[in-house]
């Protein structure tokens, strides 16, 4: 796989170019300095067949001494060795600088083939600049607007040059999409760290670290793949008060319709808060199969009664989720960490099992035998049910009354029978009801 990485300067346009080169609003594109901290990679194609890895970085600031920066700067560092090609982009707008210059520097040193790409050349006053970029001493130097896609074809036909008969039609599995959601702090980038079994993310004990939704791809010697997405910690509303954080957490309400599995994240100090329902009820509005994850479960060693008065509390505070698996780990150990992956792939199996309709009429069978339910005064008939969809499991049924008049509770317990007669205990199932006619 022909790997390309963009560097630059923070506020460069580096995330800009990233998503013009794979065609979709992926990274966060926000015009503060320093919102992509770690790196994100996606799949961009120079014509159909060959595609390449290109993946974005967060911007360098080489004077910098906040963590971040070390942190971004180490990450880069990493990503540079298993690279093949470098972008590494300038802004024609504000011109040559001197950490472009020291950019420059330590790029000639790694040795690695670099184009030169001069971002925001949109007028005349831009392209007057240009020249003096020449000065950083690379040899392949190409002037485009990454924001109106002004000579990105030039571009991606100097990556095709450099890659040669490297570019191939990428094998494109469908991975498990797992997204790892939580409040800040609660140690999710530290979990996925734990996961992949490198220092994939930037981690700290600062709230608030990872800003984008991270996607990272875990292949298994096995052939079992996952896509992890670790999002940022999700404030109230009310609290969040800085417009990146806002993108930020629409972001991740937005992975939740698009991910197979949610590993929710909560801590052993504080069970399951507020916040934490609320956004577990966002997982049960969509449907989705979820595993609650308690972390930092070590601050029970040696206190198994505490231990245990907290998973009650825990199990008290998810109870409108019966389904949901609850697994305590710590991810800073690995202490049980192990477990996760195998107790996705139990649930993923359920969330997209196909029931046997044998089976859905021996339900339906059991529901019109041993349950009789009232609707306005009407016995409420069951003729015949069918599934229709999975992720999650979806089933039909057809009644004999208008289904807006079907109370809450005669719902809920048909959904449970459902959920329990066809052995889904770890997945939310959905049934709908139709008046046949």
């Amino acid at each position: 796989m022909y790997r390309v990485l963009i560097v630059g300067r923070p506020n460069v346009g580096k995330s800009t170019l990233f998503n013009t080169l794979i065609g979709e609003r992926k990274a966060i594109v926000e015009r503060s300095p320093g919102i992509t901290r770690d790196l994100i990679e996606g799949v961009a194609e120079v014509e159909p067949g060959k595609e390449f890895l290109v993946v974005d970085t967060g911007g360098i600031d080489w004077g910098g001494k906040d963590f971040f920066n070390k942190a971004i700067i180490e990450a880069v560092e990493k990503a540079l060795d298993v690279s093949d090609l470098i972008l590494f982009v300038v802004d024609a707008k504000q011109g040559l600088t001197p950490e472009d210059e020291t950019i420059a520097s330590y790029l000639r040193k790694k040795g690695k083939p670099v184009i030169l790409v001069v971002n925001k050349v949109e007028s005349k006053k831009e392209r007057d600049v240009v020249p003096e970029f020449f000065a950083l001493g690379f040899d392949e130097v190409v002037e485009i607007s990454a924001k109106n896609k002004k000579n990105i074809g030039e571009l991606l036909e100097l990556i095709k040059k450099h890659a040669g008969d490297r570019l191939e039609a990428l094998e494109v599995k469908e991975p498990i999409k797992i997204a790892i959601m939580g409040r800040p702090n609660v140690g999710k980038s530290t979990l996925t760290n734990r996961l992949l079994g490198y220092e994939r993310m930037i981690v700290s004990e600062i709230p608030g670290t990872t800003r984008d939704c991270v996607d990272v791809l875990l292949e298994l010697p096995d052939g079992r793949s996952y896509l992890l997405i670790d999002t940022p910690g999700i404030r109230r509303r009310t609290k969040i008060d800085h417009r990146a954080e806002k993108f930020s957490v629409d972001k991740a309400l937005h992975t939740i319709e698009r991910v197979d599995v949610v590993l929710f994240l909560i801590t052993a100090e504080e069970g399951v808060t507020n916040q934490d329902q609320r956004l577990l009820r966002q997982v049960q509005k969509h449907y989705k199969a979820c595993i609650l994850l308690v972390n930092k479960w070590d601050l029970f060693d040696g206190k198994r009664e505490a231990g245990n008065v907290m998973m009650e509390n825990i199990k008290y505070g998810v109870r409108f989720l019966p389904w949901l698996p609850i697994l305590t780990i710590s991810a800073k150990t690995g202490r049980r960490v192990e477990k996760i992956l195998p107790l996705v792939d139990e649930v993923y199996q359920q969330y997209s099992t196909r029931v046997n309709t044998a089976m859905v009429n021996r339900l339906l069978e059991e529901l019109k035998t041993a349950y009789s339910f009232n609707v306005k005064g009407k016995r409420l008939k069951f003729f015949y049910a069918t599934q229709v969809d999975i992720k999650p499991p979806t089933f039909v049924v057809f009644v004999n009354v208008d289904p807006e008049t079907i109370p809450k509770n005669v719902e809920k317990f048909i959904q449970n029978r459902f959920q329990k007669f066809l052995g889904f205990d770890k997945v939310p199932v959905r049934v709908l009801f139709r008046e046949r006619h």
